[in-house]
């Protein structure tokens, strides 16, 4: 019995072997039969893996052609709108640069090296966002005007201008001329329906010229702004913040003038117990900052985007086609005529706003003195 079932496992071990032996000679020759096969599809393959490489080198040449237009128009547009030591008459084709006016090298006087080599020190990476505050504190004061300061200088003598020209009068006194009453017309509405309502007619003549004078001068430097060529002063962060100081300085004059110091302090407290002024005080701080703050980036922030949309409106021309002409150039357009209509209503905003924090802070005093009337009142009683 042993012996059959060693038989029998012998047989299978030599069958199985017989089998794994047939399979492996059945693999080698179908390996060997697959390169002679492929042969003549190689060359076929080649040509299309070369037609594809071909298309696809010839893609990526063209995609980066459009990216190298697009990156430039878009540098384009930014420099044109961002703030420089030079003042710059640009055009969209070459040469690009029809006149460079040198506002800072002509008043290089002005750039103050406290401490020697501080003007050449590298910007820290931390600081790259404000670099003259990192030069500042290096010891290079560099005081000299860019070409927003040359615009706000065109603003300024536009509006003496305008102002000189604007005073004619006939024999009996009577305002004369078209721009005369024009003037004499927005003066006017300044100061009774912006100036008088928000701050008083007690008050009112005391801070009509500087609102009268703030709107005129964001006008012009709005408008001087949409004129081919020209700059924005107010798309510039600085410019509106300046502003804005202006009139977070005005407006704590107001308060303390009305209120006097003692009530101003007070006012910070907002009339709750002791207890609470750790919380008061803060959120009372926190709000005179905010307003200023609000007025500088509504302004910047509606001039900025308006000059922008239009200056990539028109840069649809140069990245595509001039078949975009038809598309662009009615947009373009439509966006400038409301340009111009911005122009005005933010400078109304801005003065409208400015003269509403200053009545606020004249209406420290009056909250004051009606307290005391209202305690007075409940004493007698």
């Amino acid at each position: 019995m042993k012996r059959v079932l060693g038989v029998i496992m012998l047989s299978a071990m030599l069958g199985s072997g017989a089998v794994f032996a047939a399979e492996q000679e059945q693999q080698v020759g179908e390996q060997a039969e697959a390169p002679a096969a492929a042969e003549p599809m190689h060359e076929g393959a080649a040509h299309h893996v070369a037609v594809g490489a071909a298309h696809e080198g010839g893609a990526h040449q063209v995609a980066g052609h459009e990216e190298s237009k697009s990156s430039e128009t878009a540098h384009h547009i930014l420099h044109h709108v961002a703030d420089g030591e030079d003042f710059e008459l640009e055009i969209p084709v070459p040469p690009y640069h029809l006149l460079t006016v040198p506002i800072a090298s002509w008043f290089s006087f002005l750039k103050i090296e406290r401490t020697p080599g501080a003007c050449g020190k590298p910007v820290p990476a931390a600081m790259e966002s404000i670099p003259g505050v990192s030069s500042w504190l290096d010891g290079c004061w560099d005081l000299r005007p860019t070409k927003a300061i040359l615009m706000m200088w065109t603003a300024t003598a536009l509006l003496f201008l305008t102002v000189f020209l604007g005073r004619k009068r006939d024999a009996n006194g009577v305002p004369k001329g078209l721009l005369t009453h024009l003037v004499e017309v927005l003066v006017l509405y300044v100061r009774d329906e912006i100036v008088v309502p928000n701050i008083g007619k007690a008050e009112a003549p005391r801070y009509t010229p500087y609102i009268t004078s703030l709107f005129f001068f964001v006008l012009f430097m709005n408008w001087l702004g949409l004129i081919p060529g020209m700059f924005a002063a107010t798309g510039v962060l600085a410019v509106t913040t300046a502003l804005a100081v202006l009139t977070f300085v005005l407006t704590q004059v107001a308060g303390i003038r009305s209120a006097g110091l003692k009530g101003y302090l007070a006012h910070l407290t907002g009339g709750v117990p002791a207890f609470l002024w750790v919380i008061m005080i803060p959120v009372e701080v926190l709000g005179l900052f905010t307003k200023p703050f609000a007025l500088l980036v509504r302004l910047f922030a509606n001039m900025l985007g308006g000059h922008l949309v239009v200056f990539f409106l028109l840069g649809l021309i140069f990245m595509w086609a001039l078949g975009a002409v038809a598309v662009a150039l009615p947009l373009t357009i439509a966006i400038y005529m409301l340009e111009i209509f911005v122009g005005i209503l933010q400078a109304y905003l801005f003065a409208l706003l400015t003269s509403l924090f200053i009545g606020q802070g004249v209406a420290m005093g009056h909250h004051g003195h009606d307290d005391h009337a209202e305690h007075a009142a409940e004493h007698a009683h």
